[in-house]
């Protein structure tokens, strides 16, 4: 491996050196359009998006709400031409997205699975220090109980190391798909008892190499965080195929790199024991499989690794993987642009795999800031083209916290409160959990498409938190309304909830409704809360 990553180091920096000889490389995201619109196939290249398009999709990406009206207000009267670069810079400096981000991988990683206060304090101590993504991993496979801020990254493990409906029991094989399709893009599990039989690709050889170093880890009950233990590994695991009735073995393998061989020890050496313990048994297995995974997954030089972080973070913006289905990397499912998403993998990696510059060359691109409006009669192209923006589906957190901001009722300040406003506060956490419940989908099911629900619809109609929300209350956005005269409301609803100006029919709804209303109040809350609900709303666009 040390060898491989000189190699790696010396090319890259061998790339660097011609590009100084021969002029400057151009920036990632400049680097990202030409891959995209080269693979255009003569479909129409959506235009960019405007800005106010443009100043819903950034916040909601980076920053996990909408923008408030005051922000809206101040992007589109702002008319110089480095606007949009300057606000990803903020955005990314600000204190809400390390809260959108560990909410964003707390998804991606657990699939609601559970929840635990060390493991978001993990994520949300990463993401206030940026913290490289390999850096990260290595926690997540191989925590440090003695840190109190990454311990909790154990979680990741602990968290699938109790089988659903048999509390008493581990459930290694799925730890050991999860391992594999979360960080790795490759999802073993038909591969568990034989070879994958419609992915060549897959081999029982990948599952069982894996699942070894598992065998011997389980949850450390008596710890009051999540933290694991790990047994001695000894001898290779002996496995053999539904189909082939032919004995085979093998030691620990780690998806990219290879099988790793096992240490031999002479007696008594098999523990490392730390110098303030003096009884064997207390030590650690001086050969730790679990190490070992994370040290030799998490590399630059590995290129599983590498492509299906860039992979996953691309998603997050974008909406849909370069790979997708996000987890089915194999020759027969290449990349919809395989020298883009190699490029990606190669830069995320030189670049220390600094989540922050990654997601900000996304943003920068043509690509992510293109429209996702279609002239009438123009056929789409295909959503893999990424040659028009595409319509993604807003996570609960996301929707939760963008409703707070476009009634009104977001609180901004982390200032101290009176008792009154850290009761409102506690109604609120309440309100949220209840939210995030009814509009997640169930565990392991990928929230990557908007399906409105039955529940979700009776929520919205009937739900009491939601329609107190829309009740005029001092300072909330019906206040605001109802104190403007009307043909000033249509723009501040639009702008507070859409975060764009209203149309000309837009506005002639809204007047016309205000026009014959006789509880003026009562017809601007309906106007507000159908805005509220409507796709648009629903939707990052």
């Amino acid at each position: 491996m040390r060898a491989a990553a000189l190699q790696v180091g010396f090319l890259i920096i061998s790339s660097i050196l011609l590009s100084q000889s021969v002029g400057a490389v151009e920036p990632l995201h400049q680097r990202i359009d030409a891959h995209i619109d080269a693979a255009s196939d003569n479909w129409m290249i959506a235009p960019r998006s405007d800005d106010a398009e443009f100043v819903r999709r950034i916040y909601v990406d980076l920053a996990g709400r909408i923008p408030t009206i005051e922000e809206v207000r101040s992007f589109l009267h702002d008319s110089t031409t480095d606007k949009r670069g300057r606000l990803i810079d903020r955005l990314l400096a600000d204190s809400d997205f390390p809260q959108h981000m560990t909410n964003q991988l707390h998804i991606m990683l657990m699939e609601r699975l559970g929840n635990d206060p060390e493991w978001e304090k993990f994520l949300l101590t990463s993401f206030r220090e940026n913290r490289p993504w390999d850096e990260m991993v290595r926690e997540m496979l191989h925590a440090n109980r003695e840190n109190e801020d990454t311990r909790g990254a154990a979680y990741f493990l602990t968290s699938r190391l109790i089988s659903e409906g048999a509390m008493a029991e581990t459930d290694v094989p799925g730890l050991t798909r999860d391992v594999s399709r979360l960080l790795a893009g490759q999802d073993l599990q038909c591969a568990q008892c034989h070879d994958h039989v419609s992915i060549d690709d897959y081999k029982q050889r990948d599952f069982q190499g894996l699942h070894t170093i598992f065998l011997n880890v389980k949850q450390d009950r008596t710890a009051t965080f999540p933290a694991i233990t790990e047994g001695l590994m000894s001898k290779k695991h002996e496995f053999m195929s539904v189909f082939i009735q032919q004995q085979e073995e093998t030691g620990p393998v780690v998806p990219g790199a290879g099988e790793i061989e096992i240490p031999v020890f002479q007696e008594g050496e098999e523990y490392k024991v730390p110098p303030d313990r003096k009884k064997k048994i207390d030590g650690v297995p001086a050969f730790s499989p679990l190490e070992t995974l994370a040290r030799e997954l998490a590399q630059q030089d590995n290129a599983i690794f590498r492509r299906n972080a860039a992979n996953r973070f691309w998603f997050l913006m974008l909406g849909r993987g370069l790979v997708h289905p996000l987890d089915v990397h194999h020759s027969g499912n290449p990349p919809s642009h395989p020298e883009l998403l190699e490029e990606l993998g190669q830069e995320f990696a030189a670049h220390n795999f600094d989540i922050k510059w990654l997601l900000k060359e996304i943003a920068l691109s043509e690509t992510y800031q293109r429209t996702s409006r279609l002239p009438d009669g123009q056929e789409p192209p295909p959503r893999e083209k990424f040659l028009l923006a595409h319509q993604k589906r807003i996570s609960p957190e996301q929707l939760f916290e963008s409703t707070l901001v476009a009634t009104g009722e977001r609180r901004t300040s982390q200032a101290v409160r009176d008792e009154a406003s850290k009761a409102e506060d506690e109604k609120t956490d309440a309100f949220r959990q209840q939210f995030v419940k009814l509009f997640a989908n169930p565990p392991r099911e990928p929230e990557t498409e908007f399906e409105p629900s039955v529940q979700g619809t009776l929520f919205v109609l009937n739900n009491a938190q939601v329609q107190r929300l829309f009740e005029r209350r001092k300072g909330n956005l019906i206040d605001r309304l109802a104190s403007l005269p009307n043909e000033n409301v249509a723009d501040e609803l639009f702008l507070s909830v859409l975060s764009r100006p209203p149309s000309p029919d837009d506005r002639a709804d809204v007047d016309a409704v205000l026009a014959q209303a006789t509880d003026r109040d009562s017809a601007i809350s309906q106007l507000a809360w159908a805005l509220w609900s409507s796709n648009e709303f629903f939707l990052n666009h």
